[in-house]
């Protein structure tokens, strides 16, 4: 079987502007980055103002192995078996980050025959957008630097400055940083640091933002820290939010790309799932659903991570609700959870083990799938499994994993084999996804927005992860005091936890219980519009592994990228 990249250096692209008109988008709304990407401009929405949505789907997973379960495969193999139903159907993804590319999980472009193309650009550079938004962070980070050196006219206290800078990939080192060595032309000393691009603040801005005013607004309203009177700062404070609009004037526009069949793809913005809300950005989603009767779009990781996000923070900054979600399932990750085998991050996965025929693991482990079809009905939705199919599954095991979702409380489940057919190996889930799609929907969120600020971090820990209860440290307690005599306690939370573990804890595999979750700190995410709590031991910069992908990438004498996926 050809690799992914064999499968996409060899697809027959559509010139995009052919895609757009297929998809009802006008040339004169396109801003074409080559022949087969563009971004489309934001006037489109008052061309399509009147025209009615179509349906809302969303497909999040259980909690995964560390290669993942299959989301960004499983949304556009669904998307083109939705088109071989005939229905006019776009996906919504996010853009990868380079972190992952060069880490451990690879792309986020899917795989075999249900891919976006092309493949290379989308997971190396694209259309530069997360390059716009990590200059946009380090250019207020430079600022914050430059407004201390100067006399410190705003009377910035260094030491509560909260506002890091970011690089797109993963580099230990960078973590814990001193700034301003040097001497007096080197600036004023710090400790601070780097995060992820895609964990930043200027990211989940563009993600959330419904237009380019509102993202204006959302940049001013950044807090990077406090005055020695205890006086929150802002990017407006130091005159900074004009600029960072400024260059993010283009990469507020959505992406057009294409699937491997040809269907239409927006892929914009790459919030992680695990730290920040993990979501494609708003404007992608409203665009598409005044295009297509069907659209899909993921939430990253597991629906504990991303499912939880997207409900409780995209949906309120959109206003959109969503008609059915489906939860992608595997039988290798259900063994996983079973305890079949242990699989470290990093580390290939056991082979040997996954091909031994497990239905005691995989029943042990599908208590995991049981508690993400729980919390999908906390939210009113309706629920298909997709049962991403691997060439190791055995037919009982699928059967198995078929029954235990069923009686779980799935509305329905259905094999896809997306990744060796394409479209048509996705079509008994599109025919579910339809159905599932025409049930009343009864949306409602986890949590109301006039409780507190605890209440609503002990909501989540308790209804979706099943802790017993939350305990702070006494940053954290301190914080959330602040936030409250600020007016900060009526936005949602945003919780940074490992992806692998519906705890907090990424060693409790399976549905963990007798648990309690820390929040070792809290932060104000103003212009995102979002409180950041953080768990256990997360980190907002991960680390390379010890043998990353990047090892095996290259470029051959032709000039072709080889050894990406």
């Amino acid at each position: 079987m050809p690799t992914d990249l064999e499968i996409a250096q060899s697809a027959t692209l559509k010139p995009i502007p052919a895609v757009a008109a297929e998809n009802g988008i006008l040339e004169s709304e396109l801003d074409l980055c080559g022949k087969y990407k563009a971004k489309v401009d934001l006037d489109i929405l008052d061309r399509l103002r009147d025209e009615p949505n179509g349906k809302y789907i969303l497909v999040t997973a259980m909690n995964p192995t560390p290669m993942g379960e299959g989301k960004t495969l499983t949304t556009i193999g669904l998307t083109q078996g939705l088109q071989r139903l005939g229905r006019r159907a776009m996906c919504c993804l996010r853009e990868p980050s380079m972190g992952p590319v060069f880490g451990i999980k690879g792309g986020a472009t899917g795989g075999g025959k249900s891919q976006i193309l092309p493949m290379e650009d989308i997971n190396l550079h694209f259309t530069g957008d997360i390059h716009a938004t990590t200059v946009a962070s380090n250019l207020l980070a430079a600022m914050i630097d430059a407004s201390l050196w100067h006399k410190n006219p705003l009377n910035i206290d260094p030491m509560s400055v909260t506002w890091r800078r970011v690089i797109d990939v993963n580099d230990v080192a960078l973590r814990h940083v001193i700034t301003g060595l040097g001497g007096t032309r080197g600036g004023v000393p710090r400790e601070t640091g780097f995060d992820m691009g895609v964990a930043s603040e200027v990211h989940a801005i563009l993600a959330l933002s419904t237009s380019l005013s509102d993202l204006r607004q959302r940049l001013g309203r950044i807090e990077i820290g406090y005055t020695y009177d205890g006086e929150p700062v802002s990017a407006e404070d130091l005159k900074a939010a004009g600029a960072m609009a400024a260059l993010l004037i283009e990469a507020i526009k959505p992406n057009l790309v294409q699937t491997l069949e040809g269907a239409g793809a927006f892929v914009h913005c790459g919030p992680f799932a695990n730290i920040a809300h993990g979501a494609s950005s708003v404007l992608a989603d409203l665009i598409a659903l005044k295009l297509a009767d069907y659209v899909v779009t993921e939430a990253g990781f597991g629906a504990d991570c991303g499912a939880e996000k997207f409900f409780n923070i995209k949906c309120r900054a959109s206003g959109l609700h969503c008609d059915a979600s489906v939860i992608v399932a595997s039988v290798r990750a259900l063994k996983m959870h079973g305890g079949a085998f242990e699989c470290r991050p990093g580390r290939p996965l056991p082979e040997e083990e996954i091909a031994k025929e497990n239905l005691d693991a995989v029943a042990k482990g599908a208590e995991n799938l049981e508690k993400h079809i729980e919390n999908m009905r906390l939210f009113g939705v309706p629920v298909v499994v997709a049962i991403n199919h691997f060439p190791l599954d055995t037919p009982a095991e699928l059967e198995l994993v078929r029954e235990l979702a069923g009686k779980a409380g799935a509305d329905a489940v259905a094999v896809s084999n997306a990744w060796a057919e394409g479209g048509a190996g996705a079509a008994e889930l599109a025919e579910a996804v339809v159905q599932a799609a025409q049930r009343p929907s009864d949306f409602k969120f986890l949590y109301p927005l006039d409780i507190s600020i605890k209440q609503r971090i002990e909501a989540i820990a308790t209804r979706i992860y099943g802790a017993d209860g939350v305990d702070y440290s006494r940053a954290a307690d301190e914080q959330i005091r602040r936030l409250a005599a600020q007016g900060m306690d009526d936005i949602p939370i945003c919780m940074a936890k490992t992806q692998y573990s519906l705890s907090h804890d990424s060693s409790l595999l399976g549905r963990p219980r007798g648990f309690r979750v820390p929040v070792l700190d809290i932060r104000p995410s103003r212009g995102a519009g979002f409180l950041y709590a953080l768990l256990g031991d997360i980190s907002t910069l991960p680390a390379l592994p010890t043998y990353p992908a990047a090892h095996n990438i290259d470029v051959d004498e032709q000039g072709r990228i080889v050894g990406l996926f």
